[in-house]
């Protein structure tokens, strides 16, 4: 049994796993500053949540794009995994061919995502990973990760607006009102309007120009924290698939087994 832990911006994602089946996916939030032992304690308690507490990890796999997490949670992982734990890194076999300026740059989760994604159907095929940030990143025929575009999250854009305006209340993009319109009537509807609709927009238009060099038939994974109502409002079919940087993960680990 295996255990996969990737570390974000704002969540922890963490997944247990046993031969082909996954056996839970549970969310942390990423605190800055969490010491080993909080990690460790972190971890217990989510598998004691889903029932996993007392199990024998046979290994674990990290990810990470916090630096200051990284080495916290690899030694809270050692604690709970029989061999040594792997990075999602430099030096690790993938098997999805890297074809952009600077390889070490690519983010652990864009890496593992677009490895579960060439799992999952043939390419070509965009992937579309949201948390702090959204990350649009394009899988060419050859199956050769070719670029993309990162531009703020939602979340964040709404967070920084209100943080400059006097008058704009904060929303939770989450909550799911009644309807959302391009003629809303006050001002947490208009900015969760704008939010909302406003991303799912600009989606549907960058994921146009990726299909245009892509090919049309590029087809699309979303994964990590979008809003489900930008999904719903949507133009382009996308498929969620919330465990795809696990399964990215998951899948890394059984190449590399030792």
């Amino acid at each position: 049994m295996v255990l996969a832990v990737n570390i974000g911006n704002t969540h922890i994602t963490v997944g247990g796993y046993d031969g082909e089946a996954r056996l839970f996916t549970g969310r942390l939030c990423a605190r800055a500053g969490m010491t080993a032992d909080e990690c460790a304690i972190a971890l217990d308690q989510l598998l004691a949540l889903y029932g996993q507490q007392g199990r024998q990890w046979e290994g674990g796999i990290l990810g990470s794009v916090a630096p200051a997490l990284t080495a916290p949670m690899l030694s809270a992982l050692r604690r709970l995994c029989a061999s040594r734990p792997l990075t999602v890194g430099p030096g690790l076999k993938s098997g999805l061919s890297i074809a952009i300026d600077d390889p070490g740059q690519l983010g652990a989760e864009l890496l593992a995502a677009g490895v579960a994604a060439l799992k999952m159907d043939p390419p070509p095929a965009i992937l579309l990973c949201a948390d702090t940030a959204l990350s649009l990143m394009g899988i060419d025929r050859q199956g050769r990760l070719v670029g993309g575009m990162i531009l703020p999250g939602p979340a964040a854009a709404v967070g920084a607006l209100v943080q400059r305006t006097a008058q704009l209340p904060q929303v939770d993009l989450d909550e799911r009102p009644r309807a959302l319109s391009p003629l809303s009537t006050n001002s947490a509807a208009c900015l969760r309007s704008g939010a909302i609709l406003g991303t799912a927009a600009m989606l549907d238009g960058l994921l146009a120009k990726l299909r245009g060099e892509l090919g049309e038939n590029a087809w699309v994974a979303a994964t990590g924290q979008l809003p489900e109502g930008v999904l719903e409002a949507m133009e382009t079919p996308v498929r969620r698939c919330d465990s795809l940087i696990l399964d990215g993960m998951y899948a890394i680990w059984q190449k590399n087994r030792r």
